[in-house]
């Protein structure tokens, strides 16, 4: 077998600039793309839950023009197939500080477009899985739709959206890998790079493929913790409640 330990170990211990680039591009476009994609997702699953078609029929064109198209055709679409037709073209904007490339803008926008229709029906089932009391109690306190839902609908059910939530951003980072069919220099179009210099292949696409292991399994406990944590309330009682109990479990004694 024709495999070079000295150039796996490395790229796997000491990457280059061109391997740390494509790592930061990957978290970056991964955070950006989720974040667009909650806040679309969190305005369409509100939109949908409306009587009003006007309001839910755009909303469920959007969730099923973007979940029946495949990702990478959204992405060629958004980037190639809008400027090829003269309807638009993403210009590199000039920060000062920063260059922020056309094909980046397109590959965040184009991800977090496909994340927020899966986010939509994510939220929207959180929501309706809160107890229609909630609301009931909500209302009879004079609250506006806007406090309801920020005080009381979406604290609780976002102990139901967190599970899904971490694994689509677990997605997310596997998925930025198709960007670089639009030139986008992240950790598969950099590990093409330097295997067109080096041409070992198999020794660094096997250290791609551990990169994304460490990203993936980081989120994982990071996932973990989220889940613990605002699932908390839902296995310890407040202390409200535990004095009631002991103070129940009193009087059941004394009689």
């Amino acid at each position: 077998m024709n495999f070079n330990w000295d150039v796996f170990w490395h790229y796997l211990l000491q990457p280059s600039g061109i391997y740390l680039t494509g790592l930061w591009l990957t978290c970056l476009i991964s955070v950006l793309a989720m974040l667009l994609g909650c806040s679309l997702g969190l305005i369409a699953a509100l939109m949908r839950l409306s009587k009003n078609p006007l309001l839910n029929m755009p909303v469920r064109f959007y969730v099923w023009l973007m979940r029946g198209t495949p990702l990478l055709v959204q992405i060629v679409f958004l980037y190639t197939a809008l400027a090829a037709g003269g309807i638009f073209r993403f210009e590199d904007i000039d920060l000062g500080w920063f260059i922020v490339p056309g094909n980046i803008q397109a590959a965040i926008i184009a991800l977090g477009l496909n994340e927020g229709a899966y986010m939509a029906e994510i939220i929207r089932a959180g929501i309706g899985a809160v107890d229609k009391g909630q609301y009931e109690a909500g209302r009879s306190l004079g609250m506006t739709f806007g406090k309801l839902m920020r005080r009381i609908v979406l604290p609780q059910a976002f102990r139901v959206i967190v599970p899904p939530l971490g694994n689509e951003f677990n997605v997310m980072l596997k998925n930025t890998t198709l960007v670089s069919v639009i030139g986008v220099q992240e950790l598969l179009l950099s590990t093409q790079m330097v295997t067109s210099a080096t041409f070992r292949v198999f020794e660094l696409y096997l250290v791609v493929a551990i990169y994304f292991l460490m990203l993936t399994t980081l989120w994982g406990f990071f996932q973990r913790w989220l889940e613990q944590r605002f699932g908390q309330s839902d296995r310890q009682p407040p202390a409200t409640r535990r004095m009631f109990g002991r103070s129940a479990m009193k009087l059941l004694r004394g009689r």
